[in-house]
């Protein structure tokens, strides 16, 4: 194991994604990209269940105004997924044009503006269904060589993702276990989603989207405590848990990667991105904000957020909220 997790470390993403494509035995070990049940064009999976009838139902049970933002800062230092761990580039911001200093207030307009570079997994973002492939196959049964250019895919990109509009259920499972943060590199097992939403008094319902918390973001932003590969997060059978038994639409968790790492499976280093990403087609967010919802005990609400229409990415920024609802059956 130690030796996967060395190769991976040496490693960029786009190698890591290729030896995916390619069917590489070191990492491809798993079952085979998912064919999906809207169809031979679908590029969205789980996300065909939302429907305009499950947005206004979760909307029309708002009943505050107050709104949890679940998105983290981007700024210069921030903590990642991938730079460390991949040798992926840092989020960087420079200014293009600033005003002038130092005249005495001579200048009669001034004009700033900025450009910024980041790996598309920053931050609090989505994971799209192009992201991870088993076998050669991304979701839907598509290769690389059929919808993959230098510019990013044909198929399921961000670009082709939807605004979500849904409803929302936290799982505290930090707090159900009694601990600010669970230990490192633990596995969420079935039990403790269900112990978790027992004590919460929450059940689940198919098309919601869930989030975890594990109580990392209670360490943010020490770089020092935030690394990849001792992160908590989903187990496998949590995930299938999750997907298969709850139907549930979507998954998200306030860590690097959502499931545990590292993997303990020799041959596959990211079991539940592939899992649910090409096995499943469903969708995910990483590195939430949920200490607020925590706080104030909101395990339900409507949950809103849209991917930013990047042609091809395997990954958007989002910056999703939450507003509390009544509670529903």
């Amino acid at each position: 194991m130690q030796d996967v997790m060395k190769q991976t470390a040496k490693l960029g993403a786009a190698a890591l994604l290729a030896m995916f494509l390619a069917g590489a035995p070191a990492f491809a070990e798993g079952g085979l990209a998912g064919e999906s049940p809207w169809g031979p064009e679908d590029e969205i999976g789980t996300l065909n269940m939302m429907t305009d009838a499950s947005r206004l139902e979760i909307l029309q049970r708002i009943e505050t105004g107050k709104v949890y933002d679940l998105g983290v800062d981007l700024f210069v230092g921030m903590p990642d997924c991938c730079s460390a761990a991949f040798g992926d580039p840092t989020y960087q911001m420079m200014m293009l044009h600033t005003p002038a200093r130092g005249d005495g207030g001579k200048e009669l307009l001034s004009h700033s503006s900025e450009a910024i570079s980041m790996n598309t997994h920053t931050g609090t973002h989505i994971d799209t269904l192009s992201h991870f492939g088993l076998h050669g196959k991304i979701w839907n049964g598509v290769g690389a060589d059929e919808a993959l250019g230098v510019r990013g895919w044909s198929k399921s990109g961000a670009d082709k993702y939807p605004s979500i509009v849904a409803r929302g259920v936290l799982i505290d499972v930090a707090k159900a276990k009694g601990v600010d943060v669970l230990p490192a590199s633990y596995a969420i097992t079935v039990t403790d989603l269900k112990d978790a939403l027992a004590k919460q008094g929450t059940t689940l319902a198919g098309g919601d989207v869930v989030l975890v918390r594990t109580g990392q973001m209670s360490l943010w932003p020490d770089k020092s405590k935030l690394s990849l590969f001792s992160q908590s997060g989903l187990g496998l059978e949590a995930a299938k848990w999750l997907a298969e038994e709850q139907k549930a639409m979507v998954l998200g968790a306030d860590n690097l990667g959502l499931e545990s790492f590292p993997s303990t499976n020799p041959e596959n280093f990211a079991p539940v991105h592939s899992y649910l990403l090409a096995e499943k087609g469903v969708s995910f967010l990483e590195l939430l904000w949920l200490e607020d919802l925590a706080k104030d005990g909101v395990h339900e609400f409507a949950f809103i957020t849209s991917p930013l229409k990047l042609r091809g990415a395997t990954g958007s920024p989002v910056r999703p909220i939450a507003i509390p609802v009544k509670s529903g059956s």
